[in-house]
């Protein structure tokens, strides 16, 4: 991608693969919600029953853009399969990353499942599944992690809000009781071979978010979203500031350029991108850091080097 910096590799750390599978698991959570009902409801493109077909539309949308490559994420459990088969149509397209409930019985069976079929990142979402990451259920998903080369943990900490549900009606009975990142201090001490990966700087549990970073070499940040939750600092705050402070604690090396792109016919959320740029551009951030934070660090990360 041309930018100020010259040519740019760009790779996206967390677009949401919102497939057919995961709208046919959303119609499951209320009496009268169809796909046809949940169309006319979001104005959203339904995607295929084919996931091969939707990563197509992927792969055309990052051309468009000039983007190389995506983590694409499973956003419920039991969807894995829709995101292997779109890495396994285009593995020098996308990564996969998929939703697991530690919480569930088979959490452990289908974390390592997910992982064979080829998917890299375990995406684990306390506050939404309502449990501690301290809870005794947590540690055979992170087992199964920390025993397969090359995989990842992501977990998302503070604010959670998913619009498609607010959106459809569906109730969000999540619990901010276990969406601090400080939790995740424990863990990566615990797992000092895993990365452990904390998208939209924490959302809200900035200064936490940091501090783990500071103590961990081993947790990174996703830069993902409009961070809109700096709404919340008690002082004012923006994009340029939360990236020098990140830079400044956690490196160029430990941020990963992510927009949270989801659904057709948006697409690819160059805003975010064109953001971030600006933010980074304004710190006179050189070259070096800008292709480590929009590409080479979630390249990295993911060939295991």
């Amino acid at each position: 991608m041309r930018t100020s910096w010259g040519e740019l590799r760009v790779l996206d750390a967390h677009v949401h693969f919102f497939s057919h599978g995961f709208f046919t698991l959303l119609a499951r959570q209320k009496d009268g919600l169809t796909l046809e009902s949940m169309t006319s409801t979001l104005g959203w493109d339904m995607p295929p029953p084919e996931p091969e077909r939707l990563a197509r539309r992927w792969v055309e949308e990052l051309d468009r853009h000039g983007v190389e490559r995506a983590a694409l994420i499973a956003s419920l459990p039991g969807d894995e399969a829709s995101v292997a088969a779109a890495v396994a149509a285009y593995p020098d397209r996308f990564f996969g990353y998929f939703m697991v409930n530690p919480c569930a019985q088979d959490a452990s069976a289908r974390c390592r499942s997910a992982l064979a079929s080829g998917l890299r990142g375990v995406c684990l979402f306390p506050a939404m599944h309502r449990y501690s990451l301290h809870d005794e259920r947590v540690g055979p998903v992170l087992d199964v992690a920390a025993s397969t080369p090359g995989a990842i943990v992501f977990i998302h900490c503070g604010v959670l809000s998913v619009g498609v549900r607010n959106r459809l009606g569906l109730p969000s009975p999540f619990d901010m009781r276990f969406s601090n990142p400080i939790d995740v201090h424990a863990l990566a001490l615990r797992y000092p071979g895993v990365t452990f990966v904390l998208p939209h700087f924490g959302a809200g549990y900035f200064r936490e978010a940091l501090m783990v970073c500071g103590l961990c070499p081993n947790v990174c940040l996703d830069t993902s979203s409009t961070n809109s939750w700096m709404r919340y600092n008690p002082r004012p705050l923006d994009l340029k500031a939360v990236f020098e402070r990140a830079l400044d604690v956690a490196g160029s090396r430990r941020l990963l350029f992510g927009t949270d792109s989801s659904f057709f016919p948006r697409g690819w959320n160059r805003a975010i991108f064109d953001a971030q740029a600006q933010a980074l551009s304004s710190l006179g951030a050189g070259a070096a850091d800008a292709e480590a934070v929009f590409g080479g660090n979630l390249a990295r990360l993911l060939s295991g080097s």
